[in-house]
């Protein structure tokens, strides 16, 4: 099946590039482009695309506030955030705003297809050391709000001592392969408990899982 995606960039150079090199890939279709993130949530509710490539910095609604509401309309789509450094602090408050993670502006054509591949199979992470390195530096800055006590008894507490042992590998940045071989049960053993726990935690993949772990201390930064 052809993954459909949506440009949003004030740019128009940055929309029109990856346009054409989405379009190259026999299994990547662009359906369409936003200038700013108020567009890119109405285009997102018209087009339903399986993947938003979403820059940052944008007019009238950024692109942390416009992937919040995409979100919070429950529709399929993923969100790819695009930034021009891997630190960016916006970032971060992306992927707490439900971005299933997030690519470099220079991203090389293959980087950018294969990213766009990942997000859209559910995989979420894209780079994981990169991902797991951008949640720790900024946990360490002991600016991001952390669950609440109560929240965590609720949601924490109905994950099995399994599930929470592979939450915990998952915010390490351990793909399902991996964390069988650390298990060592059946990758599809992994997929089935990664499955329930974003059930249980009432949460969209595993980059939300990996942010979960980290704001309810089960994951400490370092």
């Amino acid at each position: 099946m052809t993954i459909r995606v949506l440009i949003a960039d004030d740019q128009m150079m940055v929309r029109e590039g990856f346009s054409v090199l989405l379009n190259a890939m026999p299994d990547i279709e662009v359906v369409g482009e936003a200038v700013n993130g108020r567009e890119a949530v109405n285009r997102v509710r018209e087009l339903t695309p399986d993947v938003v490539l979403m820059d940052i910095r944008m007019p009238e609604l950024n692109g942390i506030e416009a992937t919040r509401e995409i979100v919070a309309a429950d529709v399929t789509s993923k969100v790819l955030v695009l930034t021009t450094f891997d630190l960016d602090e916006y970032v971060y408050q992306a992927l707490r705003a439900g971005a299933s993670g997030f690519l470099l502006k220079d991203a090389s054509a293959r980087q950018l297809a294969d990213g766009v591949r990942i997000v859209a199979a559910g995989e979420a992470l894209l780079a994981p050391s990169v991902t797991r390195r951008l949640i720790t530096e900024f946990s360490k800055l002991g600016e991001t709000p952390r669950l609440s006590a109560t929240v965590q008894a609720q949601q924490y507490g109905e994950l099995t001592e399994r599930e929470t042992e592979v939450l915990v590998l998952i915010a390490q940045g351990l793909s399902n392969g991996e964390i069988a071989s650390r298990l060592v049960v059946a990758e599809s053993t992994i997929k089935t408990h990664v499955s329930r726990i974003l059930v249980k935690l009432g949460l969209r993949d595993r980059t939300q899982a990996a942010v979960f772990a980290y704001e309810a201390r089960l994951v400490t930064p370092g």
